[in-house]
């Protein structure tokens, strides 16, 4: 019985691995295209950068994190004591382990951001937030590219 308990609580901990690996595939990046934005079109504009900012672009909130950490909890709370102890344990360690893993999800999948606000060819000023994995300057000249869903990204 316990061989059974032990195995059940490493399978919960690869999925729970694999929730969280999942998450973080997603990309801000401007550099990044989602399948969906793959062949179409999109409006280009040319401008100049006039200031860049860093942010925090916030992670994942999907439940991911709260249910592997719920069931994971659950099952390690269960361990403690017996008979009602046993489900007390059980029902403890499943909130305690839902909250734990809900934080833990929204902090793995957070990224480091750039405000980007760019003066148009037009005169306009638009700003965009993207993942910081390109360095931008002030005065230097970048295109914008926005998409028919409203989604807009800076580029060199």
């Amino acid at each position: 019985m316990r061989n059974h308990k032990m195995m059940l609580i490493l399978c919960l901990f690869l999925l729970a691995g694999s929730g969280f690996l999942a998450s973080c595939a997603s990309s801000r990046s401007g550099q990044v295209y989602s399948r969906d934005q793959a062949r179409q079109e999109m409006r280009v504009n040319y401008g100049t950068v006039r200031e860049v900012r860093s942010v925090q672009i916030e992670g994942t909130q999907s439940g991911v994190g709260a249910v592997a950490g719920g069931a994971t909890g659950g099952v390690l709370g269960s361990m403690v004591g017996g008979g009602r102890g046993q489900l007390l344990g059980a029902v403890v360690g499943a909130i305690g382990g839902a909250a734990v893993g809900a934080v833990a999800e929204e902090g793995v999948t957070k990224k480091n951001g750039v405000e980007i606000t760019v003066e148009l060819d037009t005169g306009d000023m638009v700003t965009v937030v993207q993942e910081a994995d390109i360095q931008f300057y002030a005065g230097e000249r970048v295109r914008l590219l926005r998409a028919n869903d409203g989604s807009a990204r800076v580029q060199k």
